[in-house]
């Protein structure tokens, strides 16, 4: 008996090219591939899809789709936090993403959600529609930046102490004295060395409680 293919979807495409982008990052993401993991030809895609840059937004919006969006009735920085750290566990989960978030214009339904949400709770916060916008790129800017070091950093958390000890003889003679006494802190275990998204987050928030009024 012959199974039945499941239909082909503009959401099955979607799926597959997020996977796809997932494993090998966009590059391995062609029409072509595409079309071979889904059991088609690739110009079946194009009923579903426009071409490549349709797919790449669709997938963008399907990652800004898993942040959650705290009920603004925690309060503003509760809930401006708490998005904070939701969009830079999507965006860890597919570090392909942020690049491409900052580098094109995205639309999605979920991108524009995404931007009312946190635009609506600045507001009703009592901001003004001026550092309204000056807040909400500030925050994102800072969650992409800190999430894009966070993927590139050549040394892994667990690994900073040994790293701290193989370099620490550069920091001899005196030279160094600042670098050298937060390298004997991170050799020693006394700090991690690896920063925490919430500090510099809450830094922000801080600052535009103080703009607030």
């Amino acid at each position: 008996m012959t199974a039945t293919r499941e239909p082909l979807s503009r959401e099955r495409v979607l799926n597959a090219a997020l996977a796809l982008a997932d494993a090998g990052g966009t590059d391995a993401l062609t029409m072509r591939r595409l079309g071979q993991e889904l059991g088609v030809e690739a110009m079946s895609l194009y009923r579903h899809v426009a071409n490549k840059d349709a797919v790449l937004a669709g997938i963008v919006d399907q990652v800004i789709s898993e942040i959650t969006l705290p009920p603004p009735s925690d309060g503003w920085k509760a809930a401006m936090r708490s998005r904070g750290v939701a969009a830079h566990q999507a965006l860890i989960r597919h570090p392909w993403a942020p690049a491409l978030l900052m580098s094109r214009t995205n639309t999605g339904p979920a991108m524009l959600r995404y931007i009312d949400y946190t635009l609506g709770v600045l507001r009703e916060a009592g901001f003004s529609w001026r550092l309204t916008d000056y807040a909400w790129n500030t925050m994102d800017s800072y969650i992409y930046g800190f999430t894009l070091r966070k993927l590139n950093f050549p040394i892994a958390q667990p690994d900073y102490a040994d790293v701290a000890s193989a370099h620490v003889h550069l920091l001899a003679g005196g030279g160094f004295p600042y670098m050298a006494e937060m390298t004997r802190h991170v050799m020693a275990g006394n700090h991690p060395g690896d920063p925490d998204l919430t500090f510099g987050l809450d830094l922000i928030l801080d600052g535009l409680e103080r703009l607030r009024g």
